[in-house]
Protein backbone atom coordinates (compact mmCIF):
# COMPACT_ATOMS: atom_id res chain seq x y z
CA UNK A 1 0.00 0.00 0.00
CA UNK A 2 3.01 2.64 0.63
CA UNK A 3 4.82 1.80 -2.55
CA UNK A 4 1.22 3.00 -4.73
CA UNK A 5 0.60 5.37 -2.13
CA UNK A 6 4.10 6.97 -2.96
CA UNK A 7 3.95 6.66 -6.57
CA UNK A 8 0.42 8.30 -7.00
CA UNK A 9 1.83 11.28 -4.79
CA UNK A 10 5.19 11.71 -6.20
CA UNK A 11 2.76 11.69 -9.81
CA UNK A 12 0.23 14.15 -9.12
CA UNK A 13 3.04 16.54 -7.23
CA UNK A 14 4.99 16.11 -11.11
CA UNK A 15 1.33 16.94 -12.79
CA UNK A 16 0.88 19.51 -10.75
CA UNK A 17 4.07 21.23 -10.84
CA UNK A 18 4.20 21.28 -14.76
CA UNK A 19 1.14 22.66 -14.92
CA UNK A 20 1.87 25.75 -12.53
CA UNK A 21 4.69 26.45 -14.83
CA UNK A 22 3.11 26.61 -17.99
CA UNK A 23 4.07 23.41 -19.40
CA UNK A 24 1.01 21.00 -20.88
CA UNK A 25 -0.62 18.14 -19.26
CA UNK A 26 0.42 15.85 -22.12
CA UNK A 27 4.07 16.45 -21.15
CA UNK A 28 3.67 14.62 -18.17
CA UNK A 29 1.34 11.94 -19.51
CA UNK A 30 4.05 9.24 -18.42
CA UNK A 31 3.44 10.93 -14.72
CA UNK A 32 -0.50 10.91 -14.86
CA UNK A 33 -0.46 6.79 -16.28
CA UNK A 34 1.55 6.14 -12.88
CA UNK A 35 -1.14 8.35 -10.99
CA UNK A 36 -3.82 6.61 -12.37
CA UNK A 37 -2.19 2.98 -12.11
CA UNK A 38 -1.15 3.62 -8.64
CA UNK A 39 -4.43 4.91 -7.55
CA UNK A 40 -6.68 1.99 -9.28
CA UNK A 41 -3.95 -0.57 -7.62
CA UNK A 42 -4.87 0.92 -4.39
CA UNK A 43 -8.99 0.78 -4.59
CA UNK A 44 -8.47 -2.66 -5.89
CA UNK A 45 -6.48 -3.90 -2.90
CA UNK A 46 -9.00 -1.82 -1.05
CA UNK A 47 -12.00 -3.55 -2.71
CA UNK A 48 -10.31 -7.19 -1.99
CA UNK A 49 -9.99 -6.12 1.67
CA UNK A 50 -13.35 -5.18 1.95
CA UNK A 51 -14.56 -8.35 0.74
CA UNK A 52 -12.73 -10.23 2.75
CA UNK A 53 -14.21 -11.77 6.04
CA UNK A 54 -11.18 -11.51 7.75
CA UNK A 55 -10.82 -7.45 6.72
CA UNK A 56 -11.14 -5.06 9.64
CA UNK A 57 -11.80 -1.45 8.50
CA UNK A 58 -8.63 0.29 7.87
CA UNK A 59 -9.09 3.75 8.58
CA UNK A 60 -5.84 5.04 7.01
CA UNK A 61 -6.35 3.45 4.03
CA UNK A 62 -10.10 5.21 3.70
CA UNK A 63 -8.24 7.99 4.47
CA UNK A 64 -5.66 7.53 1.18
CA UNK A 65 -8.85 6.78 -0.76
CA UNK A 66 -10.41 9.98 0.30
CA UNK A 67 -7.01 12.11 -0.54
CA UNK A 68 -7.07 10.03 -3.56
CA UNK A 69 -10.48 11.60 -4.18
CA UNK A 70 -9.38 14.98 -3.86
CA UNK A 71 -6.08 14.75 -5.77
CA UNK A 72 -8.75 13.52 -8.94
CA UNK A 73 -10.38 16.86 -8.50
CA UNK A 74 -7.73 19.03 -8.53
CA UNK A 75 -6.45 16.73 -11.51
CA UNK A 76 -10.11 17.37 -13.00
CA UNK A 77 -9.63 21.14 -12.59
CA UNK A 78 -6.24 21.00 -14.03
CA UNK A 79 -7.32 19.18 -17.08
CA UNK A 80 -10.44 21.54 -17.63
CA UNK A 81 -8.40 24.68 -17.21
CA UNK A 82 -5.56 24.02 -18.79
CA UNK A 83 -5.95 21.62 -21.47
CA UNK A 84 -7.69 20.90 -24.86
CA UNK A 85 -11.70 21.68 -24.57
CA UNK A 86 -13.55 17.93 -24.06
CA UNK A 87 -9.91 16.96 -22.36
CA UNK A 88 -11.22 15.73 -18.97
CA UNK A 89 -14.48 14.16 -20.67
CA UNK A 90 -11.85 12.57 -23.54
CA UNK A 91 -10.10 11.39 -20.38
CA UNK A 92 -13.00 9.67 -18.65
CA UNK A 93 -14.21 7.78 -21.97
CA UNK A 94 -10.34 6.83 -22.88
CA UNK A 95 -10.32 5.66 -19.20
CA UNK A 96 -13.48 3.40 -19.17
CA UNK A 97 -12.46 1.51 -22.92
CA UNK A 98 -9.09 0.95 -21.34
CA UNK A 99 -10.61 -0.45 -17.92
CA UNK A 100 -12.97 -2.65 -20.33
CA UNK A 101 -9.82 -4.00 -22.36
CA UNK A 102 -7.89 -5.02 -19.03
CA UNK A 103 -11.15 -6.51 -17.90
CA UNK A 104 -10.84 -8.65 -21.13
CA UNK A 105 -7.64 -9.49 -21.01
CA UNK A 106 -7.87 -10.47 -17.56
CA UNK A 107 -10.95 -12.62 -18.93
CA UNK A 108 -9.07 -13.85 -21.59
CA UNK A 109 -5.89 -14.92 -19.38
CA UNK A 110 -8.34 -16.64 -16.74
CA UNK A 111 -9.97 -18.84 -19.77
CA UNK A 112 -6.64 -19.52 -20.78
CA UNK A 113 -5.60 -20.66 -17.32
CA UNK A 114 -8.20 -22.79 -17.17
CA UNK A 115 -8.26 -24.31 -20.52
CA UNK A 116 -4.28 -25.21 -20.13
CA UNK A 117 -5.11 -26.82 -16.71
CA UNK A 118 -7.99 -28.90 -18.39
CA UNK A 119 -5.70 -30.41 -20.77
CA UNK A 120 -3.02 -31.31 -17.96
CA UNK A 121 -5.94 -32.73 -16.16
CA UNK A 122 -7.05 -34.79 -19.27
CA UNK A 123 -3.28 -35.40 -20.09
CA UNK A 124 -2.78 -37.08 -16.50
CA UNK A 125 -6.10 -39.13 -16.46
CA UNK A 126 -4.83 -40.35 -20.03
CA UNK A 127 -1.46 -41.59 -18.78
CA UNK A 128 -3.06 -42.68 -15.54
CA UNK A 129 -5.45 -45.04 -18.03
CA UNK A 130 -2.70 -46.52 -20.21
CA UNK A 131 -0.35 -46.73 -17.36
CA UNK A 132 -3.61 -49.01 -15.79
CA UNK A 133 -4.11 -50.79 -18.96
CA UNK A 134 -0.72 -51.60 -19.14
CA UNK A 135 -0.63 -52.89 -15.89
CA UNK A 136 -3.80 -55.29 -16.83
CA UNK A 137 -2.36 -56.63 -19.47
CA UNK A 138 0.78 -57.52 -17.84
CA UNK A 139 -1.13 -59.04 -14.87
CA UNK A 140 -3.10 -61.19 -17.55
CA UNK A 141 0.24 -61.92 -19.52
CA UNK A 142 1.50 -62.92 -16.12
CA UNK A 143 -1.57 -65.12 -14.92
CA UNK A 144 -1.58 -66.68 -17.98
CA UNK A 145 2.41 -67.50 -17.94
CA UNK A 146 1.56 -69.17 -14.30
Amino acid sequence: MLAELAAANAAFQVVKQFVQNGREIADCADKVATYVNATEDLRKRAEKKKRSPFASNDLEEFMHLEKFKKQEEELKELMIWHGRPNLWTDWLNYQAVARKNRQAAIAAQRKRNKQIIEIIIISVLLMAGFVGLAALVWWAIYLKGL
